[in-house]
């Protein structure tokens, strides 16, 4: 639980979070370690000082540094799992489902674990969402469009064979599409994470919520475009919130562009946990004002009500996790901190 300097506390939800295993061990080519050192550049790139990683920890922490930062030195009450595989770079995968769901058991109440698919794979993709769901009763996918699987270096959402897979999530009750629609991360592909083919998605699929993570960065323009019209489509922060302490009038353009074509309802806060840690993040976000003439320009204001619907309510409200009875199955424990 965040509490605010005036003492109101604030519900969080980390809806982009990760426990990976990016060390040289697991690192299957010098792909895995292209994409790990990309990471570790966007970390160190982005990061206040007193916040950086050592590279080893950086490549794989333990679940009790999960639990920590996210927890108890941090604020999150609620963090969301997502699972990338990235098997054609990792011996046992970057960060899959079986991984996550182990760390989840021991802290049920704290984990969202979502799974993760490739349409690719054909009919094995449709076994496999059928796993995901009987396994783990997953409401979320992680899809990563820029994925590679042999041959092929990425994929689009408008696919037949992504169409099949989005059907059967849509009957099975796995309504929320968490997309990597920002930056590249070397060796993968910067156009297959262009933004384009979730307009006709999210027109097609209206039973699903698509989260784009990332905003669409470096392509805000056109995702603030896409996801004004497409009443399902919302916006991650992962990744643009960083920015606001290195360049926090860039990031008052983005949030306000958001807030402009999206609204406040659609925003979700994300910390992208472990290139970031949550608190800092948390900490700014709520100190935050967009610069005047921004502000004035766009007609928007980043209000405390409406920081508090990014930081938790409006993943709440997706994933249908009752805010009053979850802060009382969380009041009394240890795990709270105070803005300083």
């Amino acid at each position: 639980m965040f509490r605010t300097p005036e003492g109101k506390d604030i519900f969080v939800v980390d809806g982009h979070t990760h426990f990976w295993d990016g060390s040289p061990d697991n690192q299957k080519n010098v792909h895995g370690k292209q994409f790990i050192d990309c990471f570790y550049a966007y970390h160190t790139g982005l990061s206040p000082k007193d916040q950086l990683w050592e590279k080893s920890k950086f490549e794989k922490y333990s679940a009790d540094d999960l639990y920590r930062d996210l927890f108890i030195d941090g604020p999150d009450d609620v963090a969301i799992v997502q699972s990338t595989y990235l098997k054609d770079f990792y011996k046992n995968g970057f960060n899959t489902i079986e991984r996550n769901a182990e760390v989840a058991k021991r802290y049920p109440e704290r984990f969202i674990v979502n799974g993760a698919f490739d349409p690719r794979d054909g009919e094995k993709a449709l076994e496999y969402i059928h796993f995901l769901k009987e396994t783990y009763n997953v409401k979320g996918v992680k899809m990563y469009t820029a994925e590679w699987n042999g041959a092929s270096k990425g994929w689009k959402l408008t696919d037949p064979d992504a169409y099949k897979c989005f059907e059967l999530c849509d009957k099975l009750g796995i309504s929320n599409i968490h997309v990597h629609k920002g930056p590249t991360i070397l060796p993968l592909s910067k156009d297959a994470f262009d933004v384009h083919d979730v307009d006709h998605a999210a027109t097609d699929f209206q039973g699903l919520n698509w989260i784009i993570e990332h905003c669409g960065l470096p392509r805000l323009d056109d995702f603030c475009w896409i996801a004004t019209q497409e009443t399902n489509v919302y916006g991650g922060l992962a990744v643009a919130l960083p920015f606001i302490h290195s360049r926090p009038r860039y990031f008052g353009e983005v949030i306000a562009e958001l807030l402009f074509w999206l609204g406040p309802e659609k925003i979700l806060f994300g910390s992208d946990y472990a290139i970031w840690t949550p608190r800092w993040l948390v900490e700014k976000f709520w100190a935050y004002q967009i610069p005047d003439d921004i502000a004035a320009e766009r007609g928007v204001q980043l209000t405390d009500e409406i920081k508090e619907k990014i930081l938790g309510l409006n993943a709440a409200r997706l994933y249908d996790i009752d805010v009053d009875s979850k802060k009382k199955a969380l009041a009394g424990s240890p795990f709270s901190i105070a803005a300083e």
